[in-house]
């Protein structure tokens, strides 16, 4: 055994975190696709629709996305007429 065989990919425990996490994106892909969603999308809307109105950071750290992956999401979500985006007044 060398000592480097902890590097090897098989020996990782990341890596069958990831593979099943993929499986399980890939099992909702059917159902996301009829509603013309991601993933990603679906996840923020669950925290939407749980929460109601929620600030950015925190859906952000609901979801543990930064926010340069959040915005496109949100973006994307609004553009479908999915969610309403607005500024608090507190924000300024």
């Amino acid at each position: 055994m060398s000592k480097y065989d902890i590097l090897k990919l098989e020996n990782q425990m990341c890596f069958p975190l990831y593979a099943i996490s993929r499986e399980v994106i890939k099992l909702y892909k059917p159902y996301l696709d009829q509603l013309n969603l991601t993933y990603t999308q679906y996840i923020a809307m669950l925290v939407m629709w749980e929460e109601e109105k929620i600030v950015f950071k925190e859906l952000g750290k609901k979801l543990h996305l930064d926010s340069g992956t959040l915005t496109p999401v949100l973006k994307k979500l609004e553009s479908m007429g999915l969610i309403i985006k607005y500024r608090s007044k507190e924000d300024d």
